[in-house]
């Protein structure tokens, strides 16, 4: 499956979804191995027959908010993806906030970041020299 597909207009048509749906929340400005799990256990927490997650906007964000989406779209726990709606448009029967965790990792990698010469060009896929990113 194309995960584009995945990805719902904020104006609709929405497909009728399963319920009971779990919906989760978060800027995802960087996608970590973390989201995978968390958006899973969520799923799993709620007994979810669908699992919608919508992407946020966020000031001085990294990626755009079509980019996030897609890679958050790419994700096997993820049924659908939609930008910027309210969460009372969907009336799920479950909710998880991931926006506080991922700005306190956000800020971190920054902060990281200034302090290496050249910021976030030394940065590997283990995260910041070699450490582990997803904590």
């Amino acid at each position: 499956m194309d995960t584009r597909s995945k990805i719902l207009r904020e104006d609709g048509p929405w497909p009728d979804f399963a319920r009971p749906l779990a919906v989760a929340t978060g800027y995802f400005d960087v996608l970590r191995a973390g989201h995978a799990r968390e958006l899973q256990e969520a799923r799993n927490a709620a007994g979810a027959a669908a699992l919608l997650v919508i992407v946020l906007e966020r000031d001085a964000e990294l990626l755009p908010l079509r980019a996030r989406a897609e890679l958050v779209a790419a994700l096997r726990a993820v049924d659908y993806v939609v930008c910027e709606i309210e969460v009372e448009q969907v009336r799920p029967d479950y909710v998880v906030s991931l926006e506080e965790g991922d700005e306190l990792r956000l800020r971190d990698l920054r902060e990281r970041a200034a302090g290496q010469a050249g910021g976030l060009s030394h940065f590997s896929a283990g995260g910041p020299s070699g450490s582990a990113a997803n904590k």
